[in-house]
Order: structure tokens, then sequence, then C-alpha cells
């Protein structure tokens, strides 16, 4: 999949995309709201199973508990990995939201598994809140068309952001 700040081009398709507020970088510091350019995978990813059935699709997806969050502190041990705690004292996103935007969510490599700490965290592909909103960093589709590619999405495919 290559991205530009116009859209998005999948296996012959094009998609409206939403990137990060602050645009794309090629410096990605945590919070800076900019999309980070290179190529990335996608490394998992998670759904609300009290929302929806288990999406079709080769990634490997999990369903969101209510204590699951990310670690967006530069400070944490475990920066730019999820986990499954109650009362988390340092920085995180909750991932089950009552907005639909990680409604299915999908995990990059973006400084992941080994994470540098400010290099930014959660980049993720996910739903947008309404077409074209800029993300916090992250790639954002319809949800119509997020469902589309991850049921095409292979172990090869990758995410070029230009």
């Amino acid at each position: 999949m290559v991205v530009t700040r116009w859209g998005a081009r999948f296996m012959g398709r094009r998609f409206p995309v939403a990137i990060g507020r602050g645009g794309m970088t090629d410096d990605k510091r945590e919070g800076d709201g900019a999309t980070p350019r290179g190529a990335w995978r996608l490394v998992g990813g998670s759904f609300r199973a009290d929302r929806l059935a288990h999406p079709a699709s080769p990634l490997e997806l999990s369903a969101i508990g209510p204590m699951d969050i990310w670690s967006d502190d530069p400070a944490d041990p475990a920066y730019n990995h999820g986990l499954r705690t109650h009362n988390y004292p340092l920085s995180h996103e909750k991932m089950r939201m009552t907005a639909p935007l990680y409604d299915v969510v999908l995990f990059s490599d973006w400084n992941y598994p080994d994470a540098t700490p400010g290099k930014g965290s959660a980049i993720f592909v996910h739903q947008w809140r309404k077409p074209r909103h800029p993300t916090a960093g992250c790639l954002a589709f319809a949800s119509k068309d997020l469902r589309w590619i991850i049921q095409r999405w292979t172990p090869r495919s990758r995410i070029i952001v230009r």
C-alpha cells in the first residue's frame, strides 16, 4: 500500500485516507501529531468483539478488553506496547473507546517492538472519525475500506508512506 497525503493505493484500488494533523515527517517525535514516512509492516491488531464479529483477515486479531491500553509514555519500560492493566499510572491510550475508531485497529511496526523512547508510539491503522479528519499520526480509513484492505492483506504486504 502506498500512502500519500492525497490518498492510498492498494491492490489496484484507491482509497481516501486520513493522516496525522501534523502532516508527514521524516523525524517522528512523540506527540507531534505527524505520520512517519517510511515502510511499515502490520504486525497484528484488535477489534471490539462486543460490537462486531471477528473480522475476516489473515492478520492475527484479538478482542479488545476493558483493561487494554497502549503505553505512550517515553519513560515507561513498556513504551509503545500494549498492556492489559487497570489504573495505569503512566501516560497511555485506552484501546476500548466509546467512539468507533478502534472497532478494528491494526498495529504497525513503527518503532516496535524495540521502541526508542520519544520516536513515536501507537502508529495504527484504524477507522476514521469522519472523512479525512486528521489523526494523531495514524492512518485512518472509512470502515468499509478498512475491512476490504484487511481481508486482502498478506504477510508480504507493506505500507509505504511518502
